[in-house]
């Protein structure tokens, strides 16, 4: 049986600041440059989701202009949670898009703050709703013979 990925947990928290900036930006901008900062983050939610946290923008970003100057992880983690996490991520900026794209903007912005709460507990503090939910549904998964 092959390892899980693993990644990098400083990366994890990077890309969780990157990802405030861009949902806390999304909050105060007009609507079209919401519109814009929403897709391009929803871009950036499906590849981390559905193929790799390391060449997803923020995981380049990390390993070109931080992991250099910070140095190896003392310890690593199982990559498959938080791309799990992302595809939460990915669930609710495709709602907040899909409200503001409707003029259900009262929805796009809902949407747009509950990532952002998630996104930033992940960033200041470490604790990953998504990975949190991802580890759960394990917990209450029959393991597999």
């Amino acid at each position: 049986m092959s390892q899980p990925t693993q990644v990098d947990p400083r990366g994890l928290r990077f890309g969780a600041a990157i990802t405030s900036a861009v949902l806390a930006i999304s909050l105060i901008a007009p609507v079209k440059v919401a519109v814009v900062l929403l897709a391009l983050q929803t871009i950036v939610f499906a590849l981390g989701g559905f193929g790799s946290l390391q060449r997803a923008p923020y995981g380049l970003l990390f390993a070109k202009l931080v992991r250099p100057r910070l140095g190896a992880p003392a310890e690593t983690e199982d990559a498959r949670p938080p791309r799990f996490a992302q595809l939460v991520g990915l669930g609710f900026v495709v709602i907040a898009l899909a409200g503001f794209l409707s003029g259900a903007i009262f929805i796009g912005y809902v949407a747009t703050a509950f990532a952002l709460i998630a996104a930033l507990l992940n960033a200041s503090v470490g604790l990953c709703l998504g990975c949190e939910t991802y580890l759960a549904f394990r917990r209450f998964t029959p393991a597999k013979a």
